[in-house]
């Protein structure tokens, strides 16, 4: 398996979480990471064996644990990181009573370039500040209460992390004086008004039909450097909900777009926002078909340890993003945004929308989101 190929799985497997997600927050606001989810869960792969590794390897579609793939992981994460305005951690905090496995941490260093930390669980709020400063210092601060005070216990013999930071400028800014307050149609029937930016310039742009035939578009806003971007896809229709576009995403979709979308001169008017969402990934991933790794009668995780049966209690993601005239600012995780259009020479996300910020090269989604009405003001 290629590195593209690698990559192409990670952000399938990151899509449909969202969209999972999605189910239970369908006119909400949701910020999320698809490449941080796919991490994690790749780094618990890693140590799986029997019945849970199969059950991960096939809802994830694809095996960490086969020959030359902790060098592509690693390659990948390689990439992205040398990518200026763009920080990637993974870490690995383990009871210090624990023996891990050699190949465990070996396959940890070849994948994810981390070694365990010994934490001392015994003392959870001990543990929980160590973990929340890691966290902050990964973020810029961004995110500097990860866990809560009391959301570790002395049961817990390893947490899992990955932090993603990101700071980009618009390849062209949005001119701030032209930004206005204009109403915003929320997916639950109300308006609310909106700061809503303003940019004429030359886009990537182009429309497209589900399979359903529900009619959306697709417009690109570039970062400085141009090796990143934001997506932004909405449905013609105001009614539409996001989830049937979201439904359709996938690795392949996306670069069916960038193959379609054509060089047109547009007026973009879009929401200056900011997202903040704690996502417990728990549910999304039973209903995906992964309960075999959060059951302590079956999970097998003795690739990590043979001293203690380990099994999964939480998945939990926190993400940050900040839009505005002059960039982006995200942090810990993976992005959508929902997306409207009024005319076809000035498109107006006046209506709920989605966002994917994509790295170009490797395809990874690092962040997504729905925006599906502005926060009271």
């Amino acid at each position: 398996m290629g590195l593209g190929h690698l990559q192409d799985k990670q952000t399938d497997f990151g899509l449909k979480v969202f969209f999972h997600l999605t189910q239970d927050a369908l006119d909400k606001n949701l910020a999320f990471s698809p490449y941080g989810t796919a991490s994690v869960l790749a780094m618990a792969q890693l140590g799986a064996a029997g019945h849970t590794h199969k059950a991960l390897t096939t809802v994830m579609g694809f095996s960490l644990q086969e020959r030359g793939m902790p060098r592509q992981q690693r390659l990948l994460q390689q990439d992205l990181s040398s990518e200026k305005g763009l920080k990637i951690a993974s870490g690995v905090m383990v009871e210090r009573k624990i023996r891990l496995g050699k190949g465990y941490k070996r396959a940890l260093g070849k994948a994810f370039q981390t070694h365990p930390h010994q934490v001392d669980f015994s003392n959870p709020g001990q543990a929980v500040t160590i973990i929340n400063a890691w966290v902050s210092d990964h973020t810029a601060g961004a995110i500097p209460q990860f866990f809560a005070s009391d959301s570790l216990s002395d049961e817990t013999r390893l947490v899992l992390l990955n932090a993603l930071h990101f700071q980009g400028l618009w390849k062209v800014p949005f001119d701030s004086e032209l930004t206005q307050e204009r109403m915003f149609h929320c997916a639950n029937g109300s308006t609310l008004p909106v700061h809503m930016m303003r940019l004429t310039n030359h886009f990537n742009y182009g429309e497209f039909v589900t399979a359903d035939g529900v009619d959306y578009d697709v417009i690109e806003v570039p970062y400085e450097g141009d090796s990143l971007s934001m997506l932004l896809v909405s449905p013609f229709e105001p009614e539409v909900p996001l989830s049937v576009l979201s439904a359709d995403l996938s690795s392949q979709k996306i670069q069916q777009w960038r193959g379609a979308m054509k060089k047109v001169k547009r007026q973009l008017a879009m929401p200056r926002f900011t997202l903040n969402s704690e996502v417990n990934l728990k549910t999304a991933l039973l209903n995906m078909g992964l309960k075999d790794m959060f059951s302590p009668a079956t999970a097998d995780f003795s690739h990590i340890s043979t001293d203690e049966r380990l099994c999964v209690s939480k998945a939990l993601q926190r993400v940050k993003i900040d839009v505005n005239e002059q960039g982006t600012k995200g942090a810990a995780a993976t992005a959508t945004v929902m997306f409207s259009r009024m005319a076809v020479e000035e498109i107006t996300l006046d209506r709920p929308f989605l966002f994917l910020i994509q790295h170009k090269d490797t395809g990874a989604v690092l962040f997504m989101g729905q925006f599906n009405q502005p926060q009271q003001q």
